[in-house]
C-alpha cells in the first residue's frame, strides 16, 4: 500500500532528525495506545541505534486497558526502552515526565545538568498537546488535524530539559496494509489519502470480530452480520443515513463509524496486540526482502545489458 501523501516539510524533518540525533541525550516517541506498532515510525527506530527510548502511548483513555498492559511489557522487553501509557485526562503523570527523563540518561545529574530530549511522533498523535501539558504553558500548536506542526522547535522547559519538538512524520511507503488502515481509521492520514468507505469496510470488520460486545451494545444489536457490508447498511439503517429511495448512504456512514471510534463512543478499543504486530513485522520483512532482490535482479540485468552492448561494439 502506498500513501500519496507525503508532505515537503516531513522529507525536510527526516533529515533534520537525522542531523540532531547525535547530539540529543535521549528520544520520547509519542506513539497512539490504540495502535503503538502501526504509529511507530520505523524511520525513528533505525536512527536511534541503542540511545535511550522513551515511548509514551498516549490516548490511552480510548485503549483497551487490557490491551495496553500487554503492549507496555512487550515494548519493554528492549533494555534500551521504557514505555508508559498516557493521556491528557490525566496530566499529573505528564509533568513528572523532566525526571523519568533524567533517570533514562546515564551521565552524572546535578543542578548544572541539561539533558537534551527529541520528541517525536506521527502526526495528530497528540504530541503538541503533550508538550503543552509538560510545560505548563502553550508552546506548541495543536490541533485536531494531521500535519499542524510544520517546523522544528527548541523548547526549555526547566528542571534541566530541553525539548527539540519536531514535526509529526509519515515514511513515504506503508508497506503493511493494515497499518494503513489503522492510520487512517486513527486521523493520522489526512482524509484525502484514503477512501472512508474503505477504512470503514476495514473497521467493521476488525471490530466485530475483536469487540463483538462492544458493536452489539453501541448499536444494540442482538447478533452481528458475518461480514462488515452488512454491518455498515444495519448501522446505516439504524443511525438514519439513507439516500434517495431510502437506501442506505455509504459515505455518511463510512464517517458515522470512524467518527465514532475516534471519539471513544464505541468503548476503549486497541487496534492491535503484539502478537498480531509480530505477525505482520514478518510479513513487511519479508516484502522488503523481495524488493530488495527484485531491485538486485533489475540492476544486474541492465549491467548484463549495458556490457553485452559494449562487447557488440568491439
Amino acid at each position: 500500500m502506498s500513501i500519496n501523501w507525503f508532505p515537503g516539510h516531513m522529507n525536510k524533518a527526516t533529515r533534520e532528525i537525522r542531523e540532531i540525533l547525535p547530539k540529543v541525550d535521549l528520544i520520547i516517541e509519542v506513539v497512539d495506545a490504540r495502535l503503538p506498532y502501526s504509529s511507530a515510525n520505523p524511520v525513528i527506530e533505525n536512527f536511534r541505534a541503542d540511545k535511550p527510548c522513551l515511548k509514551l502511548l498516549s490516548k490511552s483513555d480510548l485503549a483497551d486497558p487490557a490491551t495496553t498492559r500487554q503492549w507496555l511489557d512487550h515494548l519493554q522487553q528492549d533494555p534500551t526502552v521504557r514505555a508508559m501509557a498516557i493521556t491528557t485526562q490525566q496530566p499529573e503523570p505528564i509533568r513528572k515526565l523532566a525526571e523519568t527523563c533524567k533517570q533514562m540518561v546515564h551521565k552524572k545529574i546535578d543542578r548544572a545538568t541539561t539533558i537534551t530530549a527529541l520528541i517525536t511522533g506521527i502526526p495528530n498523535v497528540g504530541k503538541s498537546t503533550l508538550i503543552n501539558t509538560l510545560a505548563g504553558r502553550q508552546v506548541a500548536k495543536a490541533g485536531n488535524e494531521p500535519a499542524v506542526t510544520q517546523r522544528q522547535q527548541r523548547i526549555e522547559l526547566g528542571e534541566g530539559l530541553i525539548l527539540i519538538d519536531t514535526p509529526g512524520i509519515l515514511w513515504a511507503k506503508i508497506e503493511n496494509p493494515a497499518s494503513g488502515y489503522r492510520l487512517a481509521l486513527s486521523g493520522a492520514i489526512k482524509a484525502t489519502a484514503m477512501q472512508d468507505d474503505d477504512v470503514a469496510l476495514y473497521a467493521a470488520e476488525y471490530l466485530m470480530d475483536a469487540y463483538p460486545a462492544l458493536m452489539k451494545e453501541r448499536f444494540q444489536l442482538d447478533t452481528l452480520p458475518g461480514e462488515g457490508v452488512p454491518f455498515l447498511e444495519t448501522i446505516g439503517k439504524q443511525r438514519g443515513c439513507l439516500g434517495r429511495g431510502g437506501h442506505v448512504d455509504f459515505d455518511r456512514t463510512a464517517t458515522l463509524l470512524i467518527n465514532e471510534f475516534r471519539s471513544g463512543k464505541l468503548g476503549q478499543i486497541t487496534l492491535e496486540t503484539p502478537a498480531m504486530a509480530e505477525k505482520e513485522h514478518v510479513k513487511v520483512a519479508e516484502i522488503r526482502r523481495q524488493k530488495a532482490e527484485e531491485k538486485e535482479a533489475k540492476k544486474q540485468a541492465r549491467k548484463a545489458a549495458y556490457k553485452a552492448k559494449a562487447n557488440k561494439k568491439d
